[in-house]
């Protein structure tokens, strides 16, 4: 039923993460799941639109894709999974728009977010998670 499973991760929210662990081991358990594992490098312009300026020297983009690809590997690990179902990735810009993009370039099935911290202009949901939620073209399930 559920073939191509999009799981994104922040990988500073461990405590998010833990959450939303158990959910895709017991899918995985119940059909024959492809997991794929998303997090995001937000872009320099989307930290802008939160209003956050920038120290002169600025990061390298593939230094920041090298540091993340360490910590994202081992929060990977903390999945029971086999490794020939659990498929990485990772892309820069909004993680919004990179969720639904990668959602729809791998035919998801299902899209199992964590949400977190909501504001009085998200109500109920994270603004990422609401996102998803509001503009994917697959199932969305949402570990509160």
């Amino acid at each position: 039923m559920y073939k191509t499973v999009l799981v994104p991760i922040d990988i500073s929210e461990n405590e998010l993460t833990q959450r939303v662990v158990a959910h895709v081991e017991a899918l995985a358990k119940l059909h024959d799941t492809y997991v794929h594992f998303l997090t995001v490098i937000p872009s320099y312009p989307y930290y802008t639109t939160l209003g956050v300026t920038y120290p002169a020297g600025l990061p390298d983009i593939e230094e920041m894709k090298r540091n993340t690809s360490a910590a994202f590997t081992e929060v990977i690990k903390r999945f029971n999974l086999p490794e020939d179902r659990i498929m990485p990735h990772i892309m820069t810009g909004t993680p919004k728009e990179q969720i639904l993009k990668l959602a729809d370039s791998l035919d998801a099935d299902l899209i199992i977010i964590g949400s977190h911290r909501p504001s009085a202009t998200t109500f109920l949901l994270g603004s990422n998670a609401a996102a998803v939620v509001r503009h994917a073209t697959c199932l969305v399930l949402v570990v509160r």
